[in-house]
């Protein structure tokens, strides 16, 4: 089997995509994080200690989507052309918490699937660091899980 990332004298490398055409990328990821009821009202009320939460959970995941090349190393830096970010507040008698969905586009050589599985993270990172202490229960975070993060839709299509 011929590794893509591996050269002839075992050493990890970058992929060449020199010789790729460009062409229109989309990728869609989402994730979700659990948290308590409590923590959920305190979000739609706007009365988290630290602030605005999906406001700054949108401003990380734009900043961490563009710096994606810096933080995974054989990703390609890739000029992006879109980051848009939902978030679906979820509050019920079965489940509570914070789906957040990141689609990112670019005309480039390679995908942009690595971009929105980044924003997705830190956005759902910033989310738990902005309410922990909410969250927290003699030192520890009971109820407060990030339950998944996926890859739900990619597109690729020539220009």
């Amino acid at each position: 089997m011929k590794f893509t990332h591996i050269d002839e004298k075992g050493r990890v490398r970058m992929v060449d995509i020199t010789n790729k055409k460009d062409v229109f990328r989309l990728a869609q990821a989402e994730g979700f994080i659990k948290l308590k009821r409590e923590t959920i009202e305190a979000i739609k009320k706007g009365n988290v200690e630290k602030g605005d939460v999906l406001t700054t959970a949108n401003i990380a995941a734009v900043m961490a989507v563009k710096k994606t090349s810096e933080i995974i190393p054989m990703c390609h830096p890739l000029p992006i052309t879109s980051i848009k970010l939902d978030f679906e507040v979820v509050s019920d008698d079965i489940k509570n918490g914070i789906k957040v969905i990141c689609e990112v586009k670019t005309t480039a050589k390679t995908g942009v699937e690595m971009e929105a599985l980044t924003g997705v993270s830190v956005a759902l990172l910033t989310i738990w660091d902005m309410v922990k202490s909410m969250e927290k229960e003699n030192g520890q975070y009971p109820e407060t899980a990030i339950e998944w993060i996926k890859v739900v839709r990619k597109i690729k299509e020539k220009c």
